[in-house]
């Protein structure tokens, strides 16, 4: 079989991303590289992630996932909602719109009205490809997902449920023995809050890679391959903000 890379939870984490490819010698013609999602906020390069995973997904067949805070970024440009509004800034939004429209923006006295305005004019189709994601992935052995899956799934109905759980869910998943024939991979919970340390967690069933980049630790890789799993990981450079 194709060897398989799943990365999760960049986070605008640009250069570290590059350099974790370059680590595990990405080949686009060998290899089937999985993206769990989590492109945008909290990282310095949120607009020069996605635009990376753009052209990764065209040219190479690359498969991207969708994340809470790729959906939440949407919710913000999309929806005229405070709640959403307050939701995404208190988790990272500046960042993102740091990235489009520059550092200066605010100082400038430009308001998030009008950053929202600028990105939608200038970004329609970083959003086109954000609103396209699906939320999973499967092959033979595994499912990769954003944040899990519900722990009552089995093996016939593990795709009926709504979008925010495949997003979302951290402790109910985890926490909870799974019904399913398939290994689970996913991002979303920080490493940390799983076993205290940010290396890749191997579950009963489940296989956790956020090793929390954004927050100043490292971004991971999983190999799946025919000989079992192999791991990579690249630490955090330093902030830029």
């Amino acid at each position: 079989m194709k060897r398989i890379l799943a990365i999760s939870d960049i986070h605008g984490c640009y250069d570290e991303f590059n350099k974790l490819l370059t680590l595990a010698k990405f080949e686009p013609q060998k290899d089937k590289l999985i993206l769990l999602g989590d492109y945008c906020d909290r990282g310095e390069h949120s607009k020069e992630v996605i635009e990376m995973v753009m052209q990764l997904n065209k040219e190479n067949s690359v498969i991207c996932l969708k994340g809470n805070h790729d959906q939440m970024f949407l919710d913000w440009l999309l929806l005229d909602d405070p709640k959403k509004f307050a939701h995404y800034f208190r988790n990272g939004g500046e960042y993102t719109v740091y990235s489009y429209c520059g550092l200066e923006w605010f100082e400038l006295g430009h308001t998030h009205e009008e950053a929202k305005q600028f990105i939608l004019e200038n970004y329609s189709e970083h959003i086109k490809f954000l609103s396209s994601l699906p939320l999973h992935y499967e092959t033979e052995s595994h499912i990769f997902v954003h944040a899990g899956i519900s722990p009552e799934s089995e093996n016939h109905n593990w795709k009926d449920h709504p979008m925010e759980t495949f997003i979302w869910i951290r402790d109910e998943f985890i926490k909870s023995p799974l019904k399913l024939d398939k290994t689970v991979v996913f991002g979303h919970t920080p490493l940390a809050d799983i076993h205290e340390c940010d290396e890749i967690w191997f579950g009963d069933g489940k296989i956790g890679i956020d090793g929390s980049c954004c927050y100043g630790s490292q971004l991971n890789c999983l190999e799946i391959n025919d000989d079992g799993y192999k791991t990579y990981s690249v630490l955090k450079q330093t902030l830029n903000f």
